[in-house]
């Protein structure tokens, strides 16, 4: 038989578990003191408010506790004081729960960009203004937006402890040469550029971004698909949000994954650049392909 969808009143409470759990996420929180709090049995709940939510009452604390972790990282707290403000309650816990989550130690992600230059330029395109930032290493940031002066200043965000200097004219060849060649794919369909990347993000973004990265152009990907590739089939509404978190346009084709109807989904940049893009990308306005990995 097909699972009754939750009523309006189950959804609205679980939404308010899930901000209880917000409120409460460096804390133990077991099952049973959740249902409690939520007037339901264990099981019930359990299974409601992963029907609602999406992941399970503990995944969600999870995520949260995470949060808050990176958040103080962020912030510049020792390691050692944000594992246990965060509540993972001993260092050992943390490194077990956060070590692949965050895909890089938590000093090096406290770091912010410590020690590091990052060089960008910002130029017009058919698809508003275009920021391209890179470090040593390859391209870090690739972003679209209205205003070039709020690209800057996300990149300033993302980087809050580097240093970040916009290309002067003896640096700026290979950023100038690397936007022509990203404008070329995207408005003549010139192959995708083989740029240096410089990827950071937990080990799951990472995951989701390098099965992108062989999505070929004109064809697309579903959420679920992408799942399944990477060996988290019940991970779909996660990796919309690894696709939201993509800061490299384009270069990481986070365009070319859909939702399952075929809808377009989100983009971080705007759902009119990502219909653009694969509209472009089609070339001659028929249906997009599938993707055959």
């Amino acid at each position: 038989m097909p699972t009754r969808a939750p009523s309006a009143e189950l959804i609205d409470r679980m939404q308010r578990m899930a901000a209880y759990i917000d409120a409460n996420a460096d804390r133990p929180l077991p099952l049973a003191a959740l249902a409690d709090e939520a007037a339901m049995s264990a099981h019930h709940f359990q299974r409601t408010f992963t029907a609602v939510v999406g992941v399970s009452p503990r995944q969600y604390q999870a995520a949260r506790r995470l949060e808050q972790f990176k958040a103080r990282l962020r912030e510049g707290d020792a390691v050692l004081s944000a594992t246990f403000e965060a509540g993972y309650g001993s260092t050992s816990r943390m490194y077990e729960h956060v070590a692949e989550t965050l895909g890089m130690t938590p000093s090096a992600y406290r770091a912010g960009g410590a020690g590091e230059q990052i060089t960008y330029a910002v130029r017009g395109t058919a698809f508003g203004y275009l920021l391209l930032a890179a470090t040593a290493r390859g391209v870090c940031q690739v972003e679209f937006g209205d205003d070039g002066d709020v690209l800057v200043a996300r990149l300033y965000d993302t980087f809050p402890r580097a240093l970040i200097v916009p290309a002067t004219e003896s640096a700026r060849e290979p950023l100038d040469a690397w936007m022509d060649a990203l404008d070329a794919h995207v408005v003549q369909r010139a192959p995708r550029p083989e740029l240096p990347l410089d990827i950071r993000g937990t080990a799951f973004q990472i995951k989701v971004w390098r099965f992108l990265l062989s999505v070929k152009s004109g064809t697309v990907v579903s959420y679920g698909e992408i799942a399944a590739a990477i060996g988290h089939p019940d991970a779909v509404r996660a990796v919309g949000t690894a696709c939201g978190a993509n800061r490299i346009a384009v270069l990481i084709p986070c365009h070319r994954a859909l939702r399952a109807d075929g809808s377009l989904g989100g983009y971080r940049w705007g759902l009119e650049r990502k219909r653009m893009l694969l509209a472009w990308e089609r070339g001659d306005g028929s249906p997009v392909g599938v993707h055959n990995g």
